[in-house]
């Protein structure tokens, strides 16, 4: 069998389309993934060791309509491209995972009579996967609410699977992260990150808490902060030598799910690919969404997983009072998510009932057989 992947943009399209690739490739299936020629996706995909095919795409800026005439053009070029490229590798199914370089491959796949499988992470769908869910063969949602946007015909074509996370998230163990990061496997790990760019609010929120969370002197915090307010977050903290034995600052980490592994609970923003992987290791949290997201994507996938009681949620802008201290929701939350055990235990065994780890496979499932 084989299977072209198709997205870019973002992190958030790219990761679970490496995931689903691990699970197809165990399962026997020749991958190839279609990907923008300059896009987070042209180095990630590579690195993983995924057959790559660079086509142009891009949207249009309502400011300057000439735009969407350059946009057609190059999807109009890109598809004529795929379909050279499809007659090489004679795919059974693409499956699109956002972004608009997907929608000229999926037209070069529809006008070949090759089954295309749409694949939305967030609980409110982006353009491109709109678009193209209206002749997909399968709709693949990790959020049931995303369905609100198809029309009758396209909802009767949708399968609930989650969102896929890479294994090396799933089979990070505990002690793995516990040592990766220098923290006693008897200390309690709180981990504050705001996704892949950092999310300055929350850092700022956390740093005014420092005081009451060293005082917990068997707490330890992995304070990821983005790679741009990793300075601002370092003066701010100003930390002793003592301190920092416990409270560990990095800008950026690239192995999350050694993090997750290690955390007992964790402080985020409710992105579709942290929260993927926050539900994946059924961590116990607190989500903090991102409020300028796309129509609001954030807090709707937040406030699904909330109730599930797998998390709690607060608003961005409940974080902090007017003086810019950390508000007393904040601190009561953190400190509630930090001091409650049995709290979390149910948090955790909320999560682990999703069982989100299976994501990649349900994907799988439905891949395989619509091939």
């Amino acid at each position: 069998m084989v299977v072209v992947l198709s997205g870019g943009g973002t992190a958030g399209h790219i990761n679970p389309a490496l995931a689903l690739a691990e699970e197809l490739q165990a399962r026997g299936a020749e991958v190839h993934f279609a990907g923008t020629p300059a896009g987070l996706e042209a180095r990630l995909v590579p690195e993983a060791g995924i057959a790559y095919q660079a086509f142009e795409a891009s949207g249009f800026d309502r400011k300057h309509p000439l735009s969407l005439f350059k946009g057609i053009a190059k999807i109009e070029r890109s598809a004529h491209k795929a379909k050279k490229w499809f007659c090489q590798i004679d795919p059974d199914v693409v499956v699109g995972f956002g972004g608009y370089v997907s929608i000229p491959v999926a037209h070069a796949a529809e006008s070949m009579g090759i089954p295309v499988v749409v694949h939305e992470q967030n609980s409110v769908m982006g353009l491109a996967n709109k678009y193209l869910a209206k002749k997909a063969t399968a709709i693949c949602l990790t959020y049931g609410h995303a369905a609100c946007a198809l029309d009758k015909a396209a909802a009767g074509r949708v399968e609930l699977t989650g969102n896929p996370v890479r294994r090396q998230v799933l089979e990070a163990t505990r002690a793995q992260g516990r040592e990766l990061l220098g923290v006693p496997d008897d200390a309690e790990l709180l981990v504050v990150f705001g996704g892949s760019l950092g999310a300055r609010h929350i850092n700022e929120a956390v740093a005014g808490l420092k005081g009451e969370l060293l005082a917990r002197p068997n707490l330890h915090v992995l304070h990821v902060t983005g790679p741009k307010e990793l300075d601002q977050v370092t003066e701010a903290l100003a930390l002793t030598a003592d301190e920092a034995q416990r409270w560990h600052v990095m800008g950026y980490l690239d192995q999350m799910g050694a993090a997750l592994a290690a955390a007992d609970a964790v402080v985020s923003r409710a992105g579709a690919t942290s929260l993927a992987e926050i539900s994946a290791r059924a961590v116990p949290a607190l989500l903090v969404p991102f409020p300028h997201a796309t129509e609001d994507h954030q807090t709707t996938n937040a406030r699904a997983y909330v109730e599930d009681g797998c998390a709690t949620m607060l608003a961005d802008a409940e974080l902090t009072g007017p003086d810019g201290a950390p508000s007393a929701a904040f601190r009561e939350r953190v400190l509630a998510l930090v001091d409650d055990a049995d709290a979390r235990a149910a948090m955790a065994e909320a999560a682990r009932a999703q069982k989100a780890s299976h994501a990649a496979e349900n994907l799988a499932d439905v891949v395989c057989r619509v091939a």
